[in-house]
């Protein structure tokens, strides 16, 4: 059984025995709620405490990663600006169509009242004098309370100044992040190991509370992100298309059997063989498809912004919060950069490890992604595809970039 597996099986049997215990021996709701909440506020709060080092070391290891790679090559350069290009067209696009999209939904108050009573008090969001809050006067202060943005602005500045030091400094420190990243990263392993157990003390007193709202809140959330993910997909085609002179219904044709396979493995590198042949199909160069699909495979997913930018909207909304422009415009650049430096992260670590900062530069209480967790292998299968069409995408517009290059270069012969 997968972890993904057992997770989602602890969330069911949560929901379930609290909604029995509601209807059937309210009675015990109480001792039930005061036992189940420590329990789930100890996972949570294991799972916060490797924010603050897995965020500043997947970012200086994500952008010096992106630097090596922009001063590798041409090629390489053009994937990355397309890249970074497509990350934040899906961060805006996200978020404006998340909260369009449950703005059509009903908002239940015995749902944003369970949810009110299992949070902890939220961290300000970025408002006001902006200028405070972006640059930290103090990096270590805002990294013990919790200050994601001005800690970010700090492993940015640090990260990129990292790129102008002496080759051997340089790697070493890479090297030394690295290592940070990796061992934070199999901390959170062991702690979604007992992920089934901080889960079902998650969602037991809020469904004891809320009933069946929760399986459909739960329900939107899903719905929201297949519909998200199947948009960005739907919009990568017209991409594709622009400048190209490729019929669409032969790009389609040709990417097909890949994006089969990535809705079938639900992962991109399982699916890179078949996107090399999709690209062979559709005459693209070999030294292009070589470089791009693995660069892009190893540096860009697509759908990470609209999922954090995603969960940051579904939260909101469930809490009945309106978050600042100011606050918005944040989250979707923030959404980018992790997006970068966190491709490597394996499994539900990835969810729990990257949302987190977001939801916490949004200001927002960070309870609801305990049970978010639960649920993502569902919408994952629509991901890895709205991927995979990402990553062939760039590929495509690479390709093209490079055969209209050698055709301006070709010498002029006639009579």
């Amino acid at each position: 059984m997968t972890a993904s597996t057992r997770v989602f099986l602890g969330l069911i049997l949560g929901v379930i025995t609290g909604i029995l215990l509601s209807r059937f021996a309210p009675d015990a709701v109480a001792p039930a709620t005061a036992l189940a909440q420590p329990v789930g506020k100890l996972w949570l709060n294991a799972l916060q405490m490797s924010i603050v080092p897995l965020v500043v070391s997947l970012l200086v290891v994500g952008i010096n990663q992106a630097n090596d790679i922009a001063t590798s090559g041409r090629i390489a350069r053009k994937a990355l600006i397309w890249i970074v290009s497509l990350l934040f067209l899906a961060g805006l696009a996200t978020a404006i169509a998340a909260p369009f999209l449950l703005g059509f939904m009903a908002h239940n108050p015995e749902l944003m009242d369970a949810l009110k009573s299992a949070a902890s008090p939220a961290l300000p969001p970025p408002t006001g004098d902006w200028t405070t809050t972006i640059i930290p006067t103090n990096v270590l202060a805002a990294a013990v309370a919790g200050a994601i943005v001005p800690l970010v602005a700090f492993t940015l500045l640090f990260a990129f100044a990292l790129t102008r030091i002496q080759a051997e400094r340089h790697a070493a420190i890479v090297g030394f992040f690295q290592g940070i990243a990796d061992t934070v990263i199999q901390m959170v392993h062991w702690i979604l190991w007992v992920g089934p157990v901080g889960v079902f003390a998650l969602i037991l007193p809020i469904s004891a509370q809320a009933g069946g709202s929760v399986i459909q809140a739960l329900g939107i959330y899903i719905g929201m992100l297949c519909v998200l993910y199947l948009g960005i997909t739907a919009i990568l085609y017209g991409i594709a298309g622009i400048g190209n002179g490729e019929p669409l219904q032969r790009y389609a044709r040709a990417i097909l059997p890949a994006q089969v396979v990535a809705m079938s493995t639900q992962s991109s590198v399982a699916t890179l063989p078949a996107m090399v042949e999709s690209a062979g199909k559709l005459g693209y160069p070999g030294q292009v498809t070589g470089l791009v699909l693995p660069l892009a495979v190893s540096l860009f997913r697509i759908t990470s912004p609209i999922q954090y930018l995603g969960v940051v909207s579904f939260i909101a909304w469930a809490y009945g919060i309106e978050l600042p422009l100011l606050t918005v415009a944040i989250c979707v650049a923030l959404s980018v950069v992790i997006s970068i430096g966190s491709v490597g992260l394996p499994g539900q670590a990835i969810f729990i490890g990257t949302n987190l900062p977001v939801v916490q530069a949004a200001g927002l209480p960070v309870e609801p992604l305990g049970l978010l967790v639960a649920v993502d292998m569902i919408p994952d299968i629509f991901a890895t595809l709205g991927n995979v069409t990402a990553d062939l995408t760039v590929s495509s517009k690479v390709a093209r970039s490079e055969n209209d290059s050698l055709q301006a270069a070709r010498p002029i012969t006639g009579s």
